[in-house]
């Protein structure tokens, strides 16, 4: 179903588990904290409620410790240990007692959670998903959601938007020009990448909303997508059951 490109892109992966390996940040568009207060106020509007969390991919944190007071329990997964050091420091600072922190990646969590979540959710996590790992990810996410529960994607690159904001063209001082030496710098990056077997891009795949749309039809859910409030080449997925679809 997957073909061939999907065996070899899943070969790039390695390449994205040593490069957050010691990574202490989120990579969001900036570190200030108003600006990760409005993020997380954005992402906690389509969350829309609900009483349990599990937030695979928290990274460092910084949207978990503010998803907190909203919620009775919260469970954040990341894989790599810099990085649940530095959510464990922000949970300790603001002295949480409500979240819980796991190491795991997205085949090993399964088996390392012990409830099911009223929410699930994962913020710049799917574009280092092949489909494949998708469609795997939210079968499994389904078999611990809860009945009126969500599963919410945050921040899929689009693939119609993403390459023209990778040439400048949203940027206020686009011109021929600049859009020209952009365009050349990034085959160049391109080839490199690809002499050099890595990923061509470092912020990883795009997925097509239609796309998305398939796999969750597959397992029953009926997703919403919305633009992203404060990343213009990106997108969120909401789904819930196809039942409990009016809920949207």
């Amino acid at each position: 179903m997957f073909g061939e490109n999907e065996k070899n892109v899943s070969k790039l992966k390695d390449f994205w588990v040593e490069f957050f390996a010691d990574r202490r940040d989120g990579g969001h568009r900036s570190s200030a904290e108003e600006f990760i207060s409005m993020e997380a106020k954005e992402k906690l509007f389509h969350l829309n409620g609900g009483k349990t969390l599990l937030d695979f991919g928290c990274g460092a944190g910084e949207l978990l410790v503010y998803y907190a007071p909203e919620y009775e329990q919260l469970v954040g997964v990341d894989f790599s240990a810099s990085m649940l050091d530095e959510a464990s420091k922000k949970v300790r600072e603001r002295r949480y007692e409500n979240i819980l922190l796991i190491q795991a990646d997205d085949k090993t969590v399964w088996d390392k959670l012990d409830c099911s979540f009223d929410r699930i959710t994962a913020a710049g996590v799917v574009q280092y998903l092949t489909f494949q790992e998708i469609d795997s990810f939210i079968f499994n996410a389904s078999n611990y959601l809860n009945k009126g529960g969500k599963i919410v994607l945050f921040d899929i690159l689009d693939p119609r938007l993403y390459p023209l904001w990778k040439i400048g063209l949203f940027s206020q001082d686009a011109s021929f020009l600049n859009i020209l030496r952009k365009v050349g710098f990034e085959f160049k990056v391109m080839l490199s990448a690809s002499l050099n077997n890595h990923p061509k891009d470092i912020l990883g795949f795009s997925h097509n909303p239609n796309a998305i749309k398939k796999i969750a039809e597959k397992y029953n859910f009926e997703a919403t997508f919305v633009k992203s409030m404060y990343y213009e080449y990106k997108y969120h997925a909401i789904m819930s059951r196809t039942s409990e679809a009016l809920e949207f």
